[in-house]
């Protein structure tokens, strides 16, 4: 065992000793690229050797002497003479292997060896799970390593359930997410490739917490005595809201005729079998621990807006047959019809005076919906007319219709329907004058109906 460290230290005196002569080397390189796992053989040929002592060294650690291991790893051995072996090559073993003969002039066999390593991640937070306020911010974190260097992607991964691509938003170990709403929730993930196998790819989840945000499919229902009523609340909420019913701000509970429901975030409330009581105010009233919201519905007996069925060109110069339906599940009582021309001439384009017809009710039919026709008489050729109606039941007025536009023919210039439209638009607004006609006509049939 004495001879065999003297030999070990015999020969890295002469290392040393190469390593302070002056002169130009003689050293041949090569370069070698392999994967983690390979099995790596560097060759040192060598001819009359005599009794010189071999070297393999990687850096300043010597891994062998003339046919003796030094190093203590046992993946390392020298094979078919001086030839190294290096099995199940790992990160690790990167670097510079020198074969070296310490005589009085340095003859180095340089094998450079560059392992590729498949990337990996490190990912924070380490749940993969992410929280944080509306109006907040987060950092989603993919740390990754690998030979080469990696590239980091960050995509916003789609519902499963809907027929969406993902969206690459970013790149870099970081994703910075600020000012966060509730649509930023959902599944995120980090994919990282270097090209040496396949990539990785870390998901997350980040859920961003609201107080309740309510929408109503119909803020105003139409029912009748005897009949049933519907009202729908869809809410959202992150932490899932408590959501409750009120009747004009009493607490609704379950009985015989008024059932509550759920599916998913829609909350439905049905009353059947309506009585006169059951008429008024609703709510739909959402609690998280972030916060209380409200919707309002109101259930009502009163007929529901009139929707204009009839064609907006006329068939006549001086004349239009009117026609429209209103649901009501009561008779209609009375029927008011306003119509005005909306422009007199080229030269005077305000809008004429409302005229004021009242229309006898349709008789009963004992359906939902009423279709009423009313002919106007005594237009003006090739004029454009504005109408709205009104109806009403035992249960009251219901709201003034929509505007609906129509055009008598004739005149020097007769339009079609779709001219309609950029020459008066049916968006066109009621002036606060005409709002206070309406209403001082509604009010005053209020009072003589008393």
């Amino acid at each position: 065992m004495g001879g065999t460290w003297l030999v070990l230290a015999a020969a890295l005196i002469a290392a040393q000793a190469q390593n302070n002569r002056t002169g130009a080397p003689a050293v041949t390189r090569d370069r070698r690229i392999m994967s983690v796992g390979d099995t790596l053989l560097l060759p040192c040929q060598v001819q009359n050797l005599g009794s010189l002592v071999l070297l393999w060294r990687r850096g300043p650690a010597v891994l062998t002497a003339a046919s003796l291991m030094v190093t203590r790893d046992e993946r390392f051995r020298l094979v078919d003479g001086y030839n190294l072996q290096i099995t199940d090559v790992g990160p690790q073993d990167a670097g510079d292997y020198v074969c070296q003969i310490s005589d009085r002039v340095a003859r180095d066999q340089v094998h450079t060896v560059e392992v590729l390593v498949p990337p990996s991640v490190r990912a924070a937070p380490e749940s993969r799970h992410a929280t944080a306020r509306r109006g907040g911010a987060t950092v989603l974190e993919c740390r990754a390593a690998g030979n080469p260097v990696p590239s980091v992607t960050w995509h916003k991964l789609s519902n499963l359930f809907q027929n969406e691509t993902n969206t690459r938003i970013g790149e870099g170990p970081q994703l910075q997410l600020s000012r966060l709403e509730r649509q930023h929730s959902g599944r995120y993930a980090c994919t990282v490739d270097n090209g040496v196998g396949p990539p990785v790819v870390t998901e997350f989840q980040l859920q961003v917490l609201y107080p309740p945000e309510i929408t109503v499919e119909r803020s105003w229902v139409h029912t009748g005595e005897g009949f049933r009523a519907e009202l729908l609340c869809t809410v959202l909420a992150d932490p899932p809201a408590e959501v409750s019913w009120y009747q004009n701000s009493f607490p609704l509970s379950a009985s015989e005729r008024v059932t509550m429901s759920a599916r998913g975030n829609n909350h439905t409330l049905l009353i059947a079998n309506v009585q006169p009581e059951d008429f008024g105010n609703y709510s739909c009233v959402a609690d998280n621990s972030l916060g209380r919201a409200r919707q309002h519905v109101e259930v009502s007996g009163r007929p529901g807006p009139a929707r204009f069925t009839s064609a907006p060109l006329a068939r006549a110069d001086t004349r239009y047959t009117l026609a429209f339906a209103v649901d009501s599940y009561p008779p209609l009582d009375e029927l008011r019809l306003l119509y005005r021309q909306l422009a007199i001439n080229e030269s005077f384009q305000q809008p004429g005076r409302w005229h004021d017809v009242v229309i006898p009710a349709p008789e009963p039919s004992g359906s939902l919906t009423h279709r009423v026709s009313h002919d106007l008489r005594g237009l003006q050729p090739g004029a454009v007319y504005e109408a709205i109606v009104q109806a009403k039941n035992r249960y009251g007025w219901n709201e003034v219709s929509d505007i609906f536009q129509f055009h008598t023919l004739g005149g020097t210039h007769t339009a079609h329907a779709d001219e309609l439209t950029p020459m008066f638009s049916s968006a066109t607004a009621l002036t606060l004058s005409d709002y206070a006609n309406i209403l001082a006509l509604t009010i005053l049939s209020l009072i003589i109906d008393q």
